[in-house]
């Protein structure tokens, strides 16, 4: 598979709104959001053959849902080699401070 980089698109305010609501409701979780800091997501861009990143769902060792972001190459290999991000800050408790419509 060759990944360009121009993987994914925008959705209306509206579908993320029922999307995130539906998620919410749906009681698969009790995480409803991770916020990874810019600079953190550039650094793991960066990264020499990085054309874009997957984003995997896990647990950590309490059980707890997780994201973790890994570079992918133009051939869609994921670079475990290279940077991996986790440590993202979950909602709750760190939630937009607006109380987002996305947050519910």
């Amino acid at each position: 598979m060759e990944i360009t980089g121009k993987e994914g698109g925008p959705i209306t305010r509206d579908q993320a709104k029922r999307w995130t609501a539906r998620y919410r409701s749906s009681g698969r979780g009790k995480t409803n959001s991770h916020l990874f800091g810019a600079d953190t997501v550039k650094e793991l861009l960066a990264q020499e053959n990085c054309v874009a990143m997957r984003i995997y769902y896990a647990l950590d060792d309490n059980g707890e849902q997780q994201l973790l972001l890994v570079g992918t190459d133009a051939e869609g290999n994921d670079m475990t080699e290279g940077l991996i991000l986790d440590l993202a800050s979950p909602c709750p408790p760190d939630c937009s401070v607006n109380k987002s419509e996305l947050a519910g």
